[in-house]
């Protein structure tokens, strides 16, 4: 069974409220609650791969998945009446993966999953990570849909085909393009990009309206979340996914099957990402494309 769902289109009401679940609002699947973690920009510890494979063998089916916004979900876990029971909870707390859990349901932000390591034009890692300190400063912004996504592309065009709310293309190291719904917003210099796009969420949630029937997608607005932009000519094109296996510049991307990671596959990959290179990072990428990127040396 799919958790997401497509958009309802301008102006289409809705009949309830979005259910992606998170650690606070677990979905009641059959063998049990399913969470899901967000990781920004997929970027994910070798710790906290451990700490997520721990607390899958103690309470969940043993198995960590990943999903194609690059999160990470568990299954399997227990609980009562919607809620994790409070061990489960206190387990799923230890990761690290929460740290806001008023926002837990808001923190979709998709980067280039290479971005900063090899290629694309601008280094993204860190206005992924302020744009998740704004959206996470505000209490008002936990109310975004769960389904709401902020895409990053770092220019190479590996995410231009991601359809998104709101977005970030780069087009040199400095300056890039914002994505607004199915379209385009203004050319804004990379430091400013993080507070133009909270400002422009802020602007979704005055205009998204209330209950059941309120949008959950810009697309969805009944009218355009601001003046629409020409695409900016210095746009990359639309690049393929990033392949399997090993990887020009070092690292290798790993694909994760659909029955989701054992103990001991999560181990390994923990153990790779700490000793590539002898001076590894320790930090793995979940990628948009049901894998896991272990990076080359340290850069």
């Amino acid at each position: 069974m799919s958790l997401d769902a497509p958009s309802a289109g301008p102006g289409t009401p809705r009949t309830r409220r979005d259910r992606c679940p998170g650690a606070l609002r677990p979905w009641p699947a059959d063998d049990g609650l399913l969470v899901r973690l967000r990781l920004v920009g997929g970027r994910l510890s070798a710790r906290a791969l451990r700490d997520v494979a721990a607390v899958a063998a103690e309470f969940g089916d043993g198995r960590v998945r990943v999903t194609g916004r690059a999160n990470i979900q568990l299954r399997a876990l227990p609980g009562n009446d919607g809620r994790l029971s409070p061990d489960a909870l206190r387990a799923v707390e230890g990761t690290g993966l929460l740290p806001s859990p008023a926002h837990e349901l808001v923190r979709n932000i998709m980067a280039s999953p290479c971005t900063g390591r090899t290629g694309g034009r601008a280094d993204l890692r860190a206005l992924a990570a302020e744009l998740d300190g704004l959206l996470c400063a505000d209490p008002r912004r936990a109310e975004l849909p769960g389904r709401f996504l902020f895409v990053l592309d770092d220019g190479r065009g590996d995410l231009l085909d991601r359809s998104c709310d709101l977005g970030f293309v780069a087009l040199d190291a400095r300056n890039g393009q914002l994505r607004v719904g199915d379209g385009w917003g203004p050319v804004v210099p990379l430091d400013e990009a993080p507070s133009a796009t909270v400002r422009l969420a802020d602007e979704f949630l005055a205009r998204r309206g209330d209950g059941p029937s309120a949008a959950w997608h810009v697309a969805e607005l009944a009218a355009p979340l601001t003046d629409p932009v020409a695409p900016d000519p210095l746009l990359p094109n639309p690049a393929p996914p990033l392949p399997y296996g090993p990887l020009t510049g070092g690292g290798r991307h790993v694909p994760v099957p659909e029955e989701g990671l054992d103990r001991f596959a999560a181990e390994a990959l923990a153990e790779e990402a700490l000793a590539t290179g002898g001076r590894g990072s320790g930090e793995l990428v979940v990628t948009p494309w049901r894998g896991v990127l272990v990076p080359g040396e340290a850069q």
